[in-house]
C-alpha cells in the first residue's frame, strides 16, 4: 500500500541533513508564582528524553542563582547567548538563529514571557519560540500565570502588581501540552523563607507584597483553572471531530456552571438569588435566560419584570441572555448545551394540572432534553401572575 510522505526541508544550517515539513509541539510548564518548580521540572523530564535517544539543547536557561536548578542542567548542551550592545553595555539574549542552525528535535526555553533587549531582531521571547516551532522544533518552555494577558488586569486586582511582561493567551490555547507545576502556598514560603527562590535580602520584602498568603492562594486557583479550560477546550474539540456522532454531541464540562430560568413570574427575583448562592458555593460562573414568544407582546410590567430581573444577573456578575423561539424547553436546552451548564435553577411549574398532564412540567421536559445536568426545583408561594409566556416551571 502507497503512503504519502510528508515533505522534506533542508535545514537552516545547509547541511545535508532533512526534516520533514512540519510544525514543532509546544509543552508549557505553568505555575502561580516564581519558586514552584517549572525549570526543575522541565529540566528533569529533558534528562528522561536524552536518555532516550531524544537530541536536546537549552536555548535559554534563567536559574536566578537558584542552585538546585543550575545542577540540573549539568550534562545538557547550552546554546551560548547572542551578545547585543547597547548604549556602550554588552547585553545577551537568547540566540534563535544559533538555535535554528543546530537545529535539535528538542530545545528548552525559559520564561516565554520575557521582553527582549532593543535592538533584537523580534520584541518577545515567545515571538523567537513561534519561530523555532515553525521550523519544526519541538519546545519545551515556562511561563507563570499572571504573565498571560487576559489574566493581567485580575492579577493586578489580586496582588496591586501590575505586570508589564505579558504573552497573548493563544500560546496557551495552541500549545500541545499545558502542565501545572503546582506546590501548596505553604510549600512555596517554605522555599522563600530556606532562600531558594530570592537572595536573603528580598525575602521579607516578597512576603510582603507579592507572596503573601492570599495572593498565592489566588493564583494557585487561576493556574489550575487555566489547565482546566484547556483540558475542557480540547476534550470538546476532541468529541467535535469524533467519527461517532453520539459522541460528537457528548461535552465534557469540568467546571461548574449555573443558568437560572426566569420569566414574568415574580417569583423570578428569588430563583436569580437563589441560583446566585449556588454559583457562590460552586465558585461558578452564573448566567441567566429568559425565553419569549414570538407571537407574544410583553405588557409594560412584564417588561419592567424582565429588565429587573436582568439588572439582578449583572449585579451578581452573571450574564444574562435573551432567546426567542416557541418551544420554552426546548430554547432552554440549546442555551444549556451552548453555555456548557451543569446546573439548573427553575420554580415549581405553576401550570394547571390538566396541562402538565397534557404536555408535561417544564421540568420533565427538560429531563427529557438534558442528560448529566442537576436541576434544582425551588419552591414558592403561589402568588399571581402575569400570564408569563416562559414559566420557570
Amino acid at each position: 500500500m502507497n503512503k504519502t510522505k510528508e515533505p522534506l526541508l533542508p535545514l537552516p544550517s545547509g547541511r545535508n541533513t532533512f526534516r520533514p515539513a512540519r510544525r514543532g509541539k509546544h509543552k508549557i510548564f505553568i505555575g502561580m508564582a516564581p519558586g514552584v518548580g517549572k525549570t526543575y521540572r522541565m529540566l528533569e523530564e529533558a534528562h528522561t528524553l536524552k536518555q532516550e535517544g531524544i537530541d536536546v539543547v537549552i536555548g535559554l536557561l534563567e536559574t536566578h542563582g537558584r542552585k538546585e536548578t543550575a545542577q540540573k542542567a549539568d550534562r545538557l548542551e547550552l546554546i551560548p547567548r547572542k551578545e547585543i550592545v547597547r548604549g556602550g553595555l554588552t547585553l545577551t539574549e537568547m540566540d534563535t538563529e544559533a538555535i535554528l542552525a543546530r537545529s535539535p528535535q528538542l530545545a528548552l526555553i525559559d520564561e516565554l514571557a520575557h521582553t527582549n533587549v532593543p535592538g533584537s531582531e523580534r520584541e518577545k521571547r515567545y515571538q523567537d519560540v513561534e519561530v523555532i516551532l515553525a521550523a519544526g522544533i519541538d519546545v519545551y518552555s515556562t511561563v507563570n500565570i499572571q504573565h498571560i494577558e487576559s489574566l493581567n488586569d485580575l492579577v493586578a486586582r489580586i496582588t496591586g502588581v501590575v505586570v508589564k511582561e505579558r504573552l497573548p493567551d493563544r500560546l496557551i490555547e495552541k500549545a500541545d501540552e499545558v502542565v501545572v507545576i503546582d506546590v501548596t502556598p505553604e510549600t512555596l514560603e517554605e522555599r522563600l523563607l530556606e532562600g531558594k527562590i530570592y537572595a536573603s535580602e528580598k525575602i521579607h520584602q516578597a512576603l510582603a507584597n507579592f507572596f503573601q498568603r492570599r495572593n498565592l492562594i489566588a493564583l494557585r486557583e487561576l493556574a489550575l483553572r487555566e489547565v482546566a479550560d484547556n483540558v475542557e477546550e480540547d476534550a470538546i474539540a476532541l468529541n467535535t471531530n469524533a467519527p461517532n456522532e453520539q459522541l460528537a454531541r457528548q461535552i465534557c464540562n469540568i467546571h461548574e456552571r449555573v443558568l437560572v430560568c426566569v420569566s414574568t413570574y415574580p417569583n423570578s427575583l428569588q430563583l436569580l438569588r437563589r441560583g446566585a448562592r449556588i454559583a457562590g458555593y460552586m465558585n461558578a460562573p452564573l448566567s441567566a435566560v429568559f425565553v419569549a414568544d414570538p407571537d407574544r407582546f410583553l405588557t409594560k410590567a412584564e417588561s419592567l419584570h424582565i429588565e429587573t430581573c436582568e439588572h439582578l444577573c449583572q449585579e451578581f456578575g452573571g450574564t444574562f441572555i435573551r432567546v426567542t423561539n416557541h418551544n420554552i424547553p426546548q430554547a432552554i436546552a440549546d442555551v444549556a448545551k451552548q453555555y456548557r451548564i451543569t446546573q439548573i435553577v427553575i420554580g415549581e411549574s405553576q401550570r394547571s394540572r390538566w396541562k402538565i398532564l397534557w404536555r408535561g412540567s417544564l421540568t420533565q421536559q427538560l429531563v427529557r432534553l438534558l442528560k448529566n445536568i442537576d436541576i434544582h426545583i425551588i419552591g414558592s408561594e403561589k402568588n399571581a401572575d402575569f400570564n408569563g409566556v416562559a414559566p420557570a416551571g
